[in-house]
Parts: C-alpha cells; structure tokens; sequence
C-alpha cells in the first residue's frame, strides 16, 4: 500500500525535491450525461449505481515548488503563509498534505478554469490534481484509480462532504466514461464504445452555458443523502429512474443513436427536478423552455442543481440556442472532451 493511501506521516526529507524545480499538474472537471446522482452511497450501498459522465479540456491546475523558507504557502481565492499543516485553513491543501507527508517548506498554488460552485466537480478536480502534483513531488507515484480513491477519501471519509464518487474519478480518467458503483463502493470504469465521428457529433451538438447563478451543493444532496438513508420511496423510485436513464444512455451512445439521447436528457431533467425544489427556480425553467422553442431536444443543469452549468442537446439549432440563451444572460462555453485526466504537466528540473 502506497504511503499516501494507507495515512503514514513522514517528513518531507530535505533532499526529496532538490532536483525538482516545478512541477505543475491538472485535471478535467466533468459534464454529467446520464444517470447522475446514483453515485452517492447512501443510494449505491443499496442498490448500486450507474452513470456516463465527460472530461472536458477545462481544468483545475496545481502548481507546487520547495519554498526558501521554512513555512507553507498556500495561493488559491486567498494566500495563507503558515508555519506548519495544522495552521492551514484551506482544509482539502491541508489534508491533502498531511497524506502526503509534506509539513512545509512548500509552496501551492491553483488556477482553474471555471468558477466555484457550478456544477462540474470543481472541487474533485481541485483535489485530484493537487494529489497528482503532490505524488510527482515526493516521487511517490500512484495510479489514476488510486488518485480517485484518495481524493474520495479526503472528501467524503475524512471532511465529510455530501457528495459521491463521480467526480474524482471523471477527474482522475477523463473521456467519455461509464462508472458503474457496486454496493461495497468499488468503482468499475469502462471507456464508451464510440466511434470517432459520433464522439465529435456528440461533442459539436451539446451546448454547455453558465447561468451565473453560483450556488453549494451541499443542501441539496444532503437532503437526497438523507431522504435515501430514510428510504423515501420517492427519492428512491426517481433515482432508480434516472439509473435507468444512464444504462439507456450508454445504450444510445453505443448505438450511435444520439438524437435520442437528446429526447432522453428532457426526461432526466423532467425526472431529477422532483428529486427537489432547490434543483430549479424560475429563471431556470424559463432558460430551459427558451432552449427549446430555439430547438434543442433536451438539456439540464450540471450537477446538483439550483444554477451553475445548464447543458443542452441541440441537433443543428445551436447557434439558435445560443443565440436566444445569450439574449437572456446566459453565457455559451465551448468545450471539447478530455481524454487524458489526470496528468503533470510540467517537471522543471533545476
């Protein structure tokens, strides 16, 4: 077992990262195709789970350097300067160290591509890509299930964050994948079956737009979290439901057939929104029903819900969407999918 994986504290040794100068490291966030929501445990450890899910070529960057001084510095929204882990405020930075057995003299800093709390898994792939920077720097390499594993140890075991195990491993693998979550949390990841030319018509039809609208997951997925513990049947049924929405969906894919696809996101949207109030509002369903009428066959809103990303299925009528989402603030994010995951980018050496 890998020192990161099974806790051990060590000391940074002050020879480990003398010949490394930089190291930079990224990971993609993720889009949800189908079947979101089923990999929470308190629905999987039940029932299982099941869901196809995109990287996408936008990411979170770590970059990591052995800092002159003593201390730990830490820039992200904030800058932290302090004498050791303990004192970190940033609780992901200062978990993610105490894993990796760095104490200080290190300097972090991460720049991401999309904002905080929109829906793409930001915050896994915040994880994901300081747990990779982190491994290249104590040259204590892992693979990318184990950065998966270890991000949803540090999110969900020891922070206790509400969420599932979708976005660290979409974090971890990129492309356009099928996760499927046994009930004793093992995770099987599976490429789809694509050809080349349906991945770029999948690719060139989807429209991905901001609503400007930030908002935490937490009160929404802590409320399904609790209503599956108390077997709601509601919730259960819906989420059965939308499980079933993600084997079709790879079905479709698979198949080629992806205007389906699009009639059946309307479906999951129609679906998820009675999961809970807080998962739409009215400037949303106003959104949506414009996209529509402008000709998209189906779309919703990324991750829990209630703002954040809106992703529309939109067959030759995209710039029409885009078009008459524009004229009601809503700001169009091209995007192409990322096959590559969790990857450094840059090992200076001195």
């Amino acid at each position: 077992m890998s020192s990161i994986a099974a806790g051990r504290q060590r000391p940074l040794s002050p020879n480990l990262c003398r010949e490394y100068r930089m190291i930079i490291s990224k990971a993609p966030v993720r889009i949800s195709l189908g079947g979101g929501g089923t990999d929470l445990a308190s629905y999987y450890s039940k029932f299982g789970g099941f869901l196809i899910a995109g990287g996408i070529d936008k990411y979170i960057f770590i970059c990591i350097n052995q800092r002159f001084e003593r201390s730990i510095k830490l820039s992200y929204s904030k800058t932290e300067v302090v004498e050791n882990v303990d004192q970190v405020q940033h609780k992901i930075f200062r978990e993610a160290l105490r894993l990796a057995g760095v104490e200080n003299q290190v300097e972090l800093s991460s720049i991401a591509d999309v904002p905080a709390n929109c829906g793409l898994g930001s915050s896994s792939s915040f994880t994901v890509a300081l747990l990779t920077a982190l491994r290249s720097y104590t040259r204590d390499f892992a693979s990318l299930r184990e950065l998966a594993e270890e991000a949803c140890r540090i999110e969900i075991d020891i922070l206790g964050a509400p969420i599932g195990k979708q976005d660290q491993y979409m974090a971890a693998f990129g492309g356009v994948t099928a996760l499927t979550f046994d009930t004793d949390g093992t995770v099987h990841v599976e490429p789809l079956r694509m050809s080349g030319g349906k991945l770029v018509e999948l690719e060139y039809n989807i429209g991905l737009f901001y609503t400007g609208i930030e908002r935490s997951a937490s009160d929404i997925l802590s409320s399904q979290n609790q209503k599956t513990l108390e077997d709601d049947q509601g919730v259960i049924e819906r989420l059965h439901g939308i499980k079933q929405i993600g084997l079709e969906t790879r079905r479709l894919f698979e198949k080629g057939d992806l205007d389906s696809f699009g009639e059946l996101l309307h479906q999951h949207w129609k679906t998820k929104k009675k999961l809970s109030t807080a998962i739409s509002n009215p400037f949303i369903d106003e959104a949506y029903e414009e996209a529509l009428r402008a000709g998209a066959l189906g779309g919703k809103i990324m991750g829990a819900g209630g703002g954040g990303f809106f992703m529309f299925y939109c067959p030759g009528t995209k710039a029409k969407v885009i078009q008459r989402l524009s004229a009601m603030g809503l700001r169009y994010f091209p995007f192409r999918f990322d096959f590559e995951g969790a990857k450094i980018v840059a090992n200076l050496r001195k």
